[in-house]
């Protein structure tokens, strides 16, 4: 027998995406018939708003739409996607600096494709979203995690980051809104971490995903604005899926430097071509159209939000720091492990996720898939009486510690 590995090196590294397994798991036991609150998954559970649908339905009666398309995306879609980055980043990117993809998860993968060589570092705070060290590796390069608990409300200092600086750094990511934190940093954190890494002439790769989800009149300040110096050497990541409820459109879009845009280019020319034109379509209606739904829906995020964080609050054992965006609560569960439920002793949050949806029948993600163990990530982009049924669950269960 050949004792050559089946799966190259690379791909046998990969871990299952913590979060999807944990949807899937919980989607699973719904199936079976078992009441499962599901927290796990970053989705909206709103329908895409209408005119976007309609905007898809009018392109299938268009056979252009039916055909290749250049690479990069519509010139269309491609000049909305600018527009967009200037009024929101503060970045006039010309509309031929910009790539459409397959969702933002293919865009992160390309982002760090494009710049990285073997053994280049790449500075991550953490907690971080379970994909970013995955590309990373995927990409060759090295992962560098920098860690901010509850305590600092999830957010890194300009002097964790330059004690994690080594002469091999190349890349620091920055992600404000945070997934799985919800937190935002402010103008002035944000300005002196971009100017901490335009001195020691860094790339940043920042993903804005989240960045029209903010409440309490908070601003995600994109950190090409807070230092336009960094726009030589900068990628912004985004896409509507987020924002617009679109998801299952998988639709994306990476920004930045003529030169590095020509490279993502060239390898969405060998790995996919163009992303679905149809999808393209909806997305320029989603940022050319009426943001009134969106704005309803974050509306709706919000009033979750204070929700949420005040059912969580009363969770023996759990801290509940608010988020300023996204739809992700962060608890620091710490307080609850070691005790004993029904005959379980927890000691890691990956255990004790897996007794609250075995004994509570709530699927929330633990922080191992996350960067570290001691957290779990619930999302309240569901409705209001399955976030209080899900939470009391859980209050229900944590309160039977012995």
């Amino acid at each position: 027998m050949s004792n050559i590995s089946r799966l190259s090196k690379k791909i046998a590294a990969i871990s299952e995406s913590a979060t999807l397994k944990v949807d899937s798991k919980a989607k699973a036991l719904q199936a079976e018939g078992r009441p499962v609150i599901s927290f796990a998954a970053g989705e909206p559970d709103f329908p895409t708003p209408p005119h976007i649908v309609d905007a898809a339905r009018a392109a299938l009666d268009d056979p252009k739409n039916f055909r290749y398309t250049a690479a990069i995306g519509l010139p269309e879609l491609r000049e909305a996607i600018a527009a967009k980055t200037a009024r929101d980043s503060g970045w006039a990117v010309p509309a031929s600096q910009i790539v459409v993809t397959n969702g933002g998860k293919q865009a992160v993968y390309q982002a760090f494709q494009v710049l990285l060589d073997p053994g280049d570092e790449v500075i991550v705070p953490a907690p971080y979203w379970v994909t970013y060290p995955e590309a990373i590796r995927l990409a060759d390069g090295v992962p560098v995690e920098v860690f901010a608990g509850a305590d600092q409300g999830y957010k890194v200092t300009v002097e964790q980051l330059e004690a994690a600086r080594t002469d091999r750094t190349k890349v620091l990511l920055f992600v404000s809104p945070s997934n799985p934190t919800g937190a935002v940093y402010s103008p002035d954190e944000t300005k002196a971490i971009g100017e901490w890494a335009e001195a020691n002439g860094l790339w940043i790769i920042s993903d804005e995903i989240y960045q029209n989800l903010t409440y309490d009149g908070v601003r995600a300040v994109s950190i090409v604005e807070a230092v336009p110096a960094l726009q030589d050497r900068a990628i912004l990541v985004n896409g509507v899926a987020k924002t617009y409820a679109m998801t299952g459109w998988r639709l994306g879009w990476l920004l930045g430097p003529a030169d590095v845009m020509k490279g993502a280019a060239d390898l969405q020319s060998h790995l996919c071509s163009n992303v679905n034109n149809i999808a393209q379509r909806a997305a320029i209606a989603a940022l050319d159209g009426p943001q009134a739904a969106a704005e309803e829906m974050r509306a709706a995020f919000d009033r979750r939000r204070g929700l949420i964080v005040a059912e969580l609050s009363r969770v023996p054992g759990f801290v509940c720091p608010t988020p300023e965006g996204a739809f992700y609560a962060y608890v620091d569960a710490n307080g609850a492990l070691g005790k004993t439920y029904r005959g379980v002793t927890p000691t890691s949050t990956l255990e004790l996720a897996d007794l609250l949806l075995d004994e509570a029948g709530v699927a929330a993600v633990p922080g191992e898939g996350f960067g570290r163990s001691g957290y779990l990530r619930f999302s309240y982009a569901l409705g209001d009486e399955s976030i209080v049924e899900g939470i009391r669950r859980v209050q229900a269960l944590l309160s039977e510690a012995q």
